[in-house]
């Protein structure tokens, strides 16, 4: 994995030097890194780790780059909902889980679909915390659509609350950036929350 777009420290540690840290965690937990059990773990997180935070290979707005504009004038609100969010919260390094709804407003061309579910992933599988992911969501889609009007919602559970802390199981944060017509037009917006929230 290299440094993406979210930049990061220079001497990025080896492969090698991820697992030494993970048998580290490990002891530190009080367990024995080489009994039988363990053995696998340190190259087995670190495998979990490329995908979880694959994010940071890929700047999410590129998905967004084609187009179509053969929409025969369509001007209504398009909404993906129901997209998986699996991220990991920043401060402790524990996974959120939850959906994402995504809504613009077009202005003459439309993306596709899947494209949208993409850039969702992509900003999610770094480390977050859920009001900047909505916002990175939304911007992209503003930035490179440049529709009349943009609007994220995001409905998760996050683990540093349900498993430690507060120990609140059944919780949900819920996050939405709303922007162009889908904040200023009353009927727009509550359009777009309506469906988000079907």
């Amino acid at each position: 994995m290299g440094q993406g777009p979210a930049g990061g420290a220079s001497g990025r540690p080896t492969r090698e030097e991820a697992e030494a840290a993970v048998r580290t965690l490990i002891r530190w937990a009080g367990d024995d890194p080489e009994r039988e059990g363990l053995l696998d773990t340190p190259g087995r997180v670190v495998r979990s780790y490329e995908e979880l935070f694959s994010g940071y290979e890929t700047d999410p707005s590129n998905y967004l780059q084609r187009t179509f504009e053969e929409v025969n004038g369509y001007d209504e609100l398009v909404i993906l909902s129901d997209i998986p969010v699996v991220s990991f919260c920043e401060h402790h390094m524990l996974p959120f889980l939850g959906r994402a709804h995504v809504g613009y407003l077009p202005d003459r061309r439309v993306v596709g679909i899947s494209k949208l579910a993409r850039v969702v992933h992509g900003y999610a599988r770094r480390l977050q915390i859920q009001e900047k992911l909505t916002a990175q969501i939304a911007q992209a889609v503003q930035d490179v659509l440049k529709p009349k009007g943009v609007g994220v919602l995001i409905k998760s559970e996050h683990s540093c609350m349900t498993m430690r802390g507060v120990n609140t199981p059944g919780s949900r944060l819920t996050t939405s950036t709303l922007l162009g017509a889908v904040r200023d037009d009353p009927r727009t917006r509550q359009e777009f929350l309506d469906l988000a929230s079907s």
